[in-house]
């Protein structure tokens, strides 16, 4: 396996973001989606980073991505909203529902919203971390078409629906999850196949159902925590899909044609921590609580007790100041992307 070549985040993003305003994206929306792509390769989740350009753009050629959609808010009260995306890009939706939902809050204590007939929203996490740089908890849940196997069965019934919630802290970096109900995520076996590696055996079914370490036959994820992990999935989808009136597991499942499309379904909340408490005193209840769990005593080949976000911010300040690996498959990607579009790659790619 070769050594990646690392590149520094602003023309890597300024890289991206042309990408996107030649496919047809708004400068502003391009500009969105780079900012989540590249932000999820400088925190190290380089399986929701820029690998997903080519795989994007082969997306809207095929008509499952919606460069210009036309964004419909259907419902809203005080404290909710929801919207019908037109398969638009995920960032540029979900960042501006987000907001919407952090006003709302401001307003009446909490922003809730669901977001319908989206598509690949990027690395989750995005999303709270604005409510929570805004002393406010995030939230953001999403599902999609089936592709992990319930706990029992050998072919996929869920989604691998991932959730990333955010706190804020004083003197700490904001509190941050981020994970897949899967046992790893599925964009890790597209970082796999770009890395030539292989996955470890309980990360994936092939066709068959049969375990593999291959991730060019992995085509079934496997729940992580069994049936925890498969029965959050399914309640996400109830809590998604099933309040948007439009269900994607059963259809999938008894072969309904609507389903073939790229389509995501989302929950995107803020919560006004000050509707409820003093927000200072529970940033420093946050700031206590980290401090006394990286405290307490470690386990056998632990060095440190990492808390939610924090490898990921470890990843970011050395990412930050010596730039991101790419590694071989990446930068042919990029490089054919480049080529496809007519745009001069970054220095050193």
């Amino acid at each position: 396996m070769q050594e990646p070549v690392r590149i520094a985040s602003e023309p890597l993003r300024e890289f991206t973001k042309e990408v996107f305003v030649r496919v047809g994206l708004s400068p502003e929306d391009a500009e969105m989606e780079a900012e989540v792509l590249v932000w999820a390769n400088l925190r190290g989740v380089d399986s929701h980073g820029v690998l997903r350009i080519s795989w994007y753009l082969d997306r809207v050629q095929a008509g499952l991505m919606n460069p210009t959609p036309n964004i419909r808010f259907l419902k809203e009260t005080a404290a909710t909203v929801l919207v019908d995306a037109d398969h638009g890009f995920g960032p540029p939706v979900t960042a501006l529902i987000m907001k919407r939902m952090m006003k709302k809050a401001k307003e009446v204590g909490i922003g809730w919203g669901l977001i319908r007939n989206i598509t690949h929203q990027g690395a989750m996490g995005y999303y709270p971390l604005m409510a929570a740089k805004e002393d406010m908890a995030g939230i953001a849940i999403v599902c999609s078409p089936p592709n992990m196997a319930p706990y029992g069965a050998r072919a996929a019934g869920v989604h691998n629906s991932p959730i990333a919630i955010s706190v804020p802290a004083k003197r700490h970096r904001p509190l941050i999850l981020d994970m897949a109900t899967s046992v790893a995520a599925g964009g890790k076996l597209l970082l796999a196949i770009d890395k030539g590696v292989s996955i470890p055996e309980d990360w994936a079914l092939d066709k068959k159902g049969e375990p593999t370490t291959d991730p060019k036959l992995a085509t079934i994820l496997i729940p992580s925590g069994g049936p925890k992990g498969s029965g959050l999935a399914l309640m996400f989808e109830c809590l998604s899909s099933m309040m948007v009136g439009s269900p994607l597991l059963g259809p999938a499942l008894l072969g309904e044609e609507h389903v073939a499309r790229a389509t995501q379904n989302s929950v995107v909340a803020a919560i006004n921590i000050g509707t409820f408490t003093d927000v200072e005193s529970y940033k420093e209840h946050i700031d206590n609580l980290i401090e006394a769990l990286k405290a307490l005593p470690k386990a056998e080949g632990f060095e440190e007790i990492l808390l939610p976000g924090e490898p990921e911010d470890n990843v970011y300040d050395e990412r930050i100041r010596h730039g991101i690996p790419l590694p071989e498959g990446t930068l042919r990607n990029l490089r054919s992307v480049a080529e496809r579009l007519g745009i001069e790659l970054p220095c050193g790619l």
